[in-house]
């Protein structure tokens, strides 16, 4: 009997063995033998085959697994499913497969309540995050649970998936994560009490990227966590000086989306990439003037403003902007067709606040014609706007500029490029559901 049971361990031994190195050959042939090795699990961690197949990105052996009927949403030791560590090891094929398998994203594990969005947040797999997030937003769980608490799901400690890629420094996680609805200001706290917010721990991290996206989507930097501290105080105590010169509540504001997020949400995707652009551009900008003269200045930005004055020299004046004579038109607005360049966009929308009696925010208009902005678009090159035979090239353009300059001299007037920008509307704010535990910096 005794040795029945070596012989059958040893027969897990290299079927696990097999599996890890994607032997998908001699898997087979385990399997075909005695199919009930899939229900075996290691002795310690309670992995089984699909498991180790996920976790070490194995994807024709987990495919394999899979069409055998074996329920992705199997647990180990720690309450951990297949979906978690490929999430865990940036597995994206694997993450992918299971979730065309129906693996359950709602599952929490036994070690800290966490759920496969949380391990991919905090290991930085920006991939596996997104697919995660799609297949949410199409899963039951948009329908039962709500897209944008399932985005906030906290953990044992209070923390959402936006707290965690924070703290761990994944700047493309919290911009991901902000911009699926991640809220900005959310505590750790419950039931009313303070606690860390996700830019207290990117400045506990040390992370500038981290904080340039949380500042860029209003995260508060007067905000106070169980200990009393704002942002800037975290920043000293962890000795990151030029995270703490940008969190100072005595420097600058720096430029925020307009809140509510809607206008923003519903662009056109390529118009949001360059206005996305022109906002963290001209905060940087704000943070060159804030560390200058001090040992974290920052250094010259990878597109210097040289390639931007060599473009504009090739083209002629009349694709310049009309509103600042300084950048070329990227931005067309639908259904007038007028251009602009991505920074005045951004002053326009930071110009339309929320009236504070009605908490209203007014539609941004053409400040050309007036008329409100049904859709932003990435403008049309030369090339692609000429294609009227009829009438001269040349003079399609100069008509252009004529209408943009006497439509425009009054309407948008006092705004420039880079000085008109504001704080747009309130903060986004927002607290999770109230846990029993406590997730804090602590002193």
């Amino acid at each position: 009997m005794g040795q029945g049971l070596s012989c059958r361990a040893s027969l897990e031994h290299v079927l696990f063995r097999a599996i890890q190195v994607g032997d998908l050959e001699t898997v087979q042939v385990l399997i075909q033998r005695d199919p009930s090795l899939l229900d075996q699990t290691t002795v310690y961690d309670r992995l089984s085959a699909l498991h180790i197949a996920a976790a070490n990105g194995q994807i024709e052996v987990l495919s394999m697994i899979l069409d055998r009927l074996v329920n992705p949403d199997i647990v180990n030791r720690h309450k951990q499913t297949p979906l978690m560590l490929a999430a865990m090891h940036g597995k994206i094929s694997c993450v992918e497969k299971l979730l065309e398998a129906g693996a359950n994203i709602l599952m929490f594990d036994s070690v800290n309540g966490r759920t496969c969005l949380h391990y991919a947040a905090y290991y930085g797999h920006s991939d596996c995050l997104q697919a995660i997030l799609s297949a949410a937003q199409s899963s039951p769980v948009s329908d039962s649970w709500g897209f944008t608490r399932f985005v906030n799901v906290r953990d044992d400690n209070g923390a959402t998936p936006l707290h965690l890629a924070a703290r761990q420094r994944q700047p493309d996680c919290v911009h991901i994560l902000l911009n699926n609805g991640g809220l900005v200001c959310a505590s750790t706290g419950g039931h009313g009490c303070p606690g860390s917010t996700p830019l207290h721990l990117a400045a506990r991290g040390g992370s500038l990227d981290c904080i340039r996206e949380l500042l860029a989507w209003g995260a508060d930097r007067l905000q106070r966590d169980t200990s009393g501290r704002i942002p800037y105080a975290v920043a000293l105590k962890y000795k990151h000086g030029a995270c703490a010169a940008l969190l100072n509540p005595s420097s600058a504001e720096p430029l925020v989306w307009p809140s509510p997020l809607k206008f923003i949400s519903e662009l056109n995707p390529e118009a949001k990439v360059l206005l996305e652009k022109a906002l963290m551009e001209a905060n940087k900008e704000r943070e060159k003037s804030i560390l200058k003269g001090t040992s974290y200045s920052l250094p010259s930005p990878s597109t210097p403003d040289v390639e931007v004055d060599d473009n504009i020299s090739e083209v002629s004046d009349t694709e310049l902007c009309c509103i600042c004579f300084d950048q070329v038109c990227t931005i067309e607005v639908q259904d007038c067709g007028h251009q602009m360049c991505a920074h005045c966009t951004l002053a326009l929308c930071c110009h339309n606040k929320p009236n504070p009696t009605t908490s209203c925010t007014p539609v941004p208009v053409c400040p050309f014609c007036r008329s409100n902005i049904a859709k932003l678009v990435v403008a049309k090159s030369k090339t692609e706007t000429e294609t009227d035979k009829d009438i001269n090239p040349s003079k399609q353009r100069k008509l252009r500029k004529s209408q943009n300059l006497s439509e425009g001299s009054s309407s948008f007037k006092g705004i420039s490029a880079m000085g008109s920008f504001g704080r747009m509307g309130g903060r986004n704010s927002g607290r999770i559901a109230a846990d029993n535990n406590e997730w804090v910096d602590k002193p």
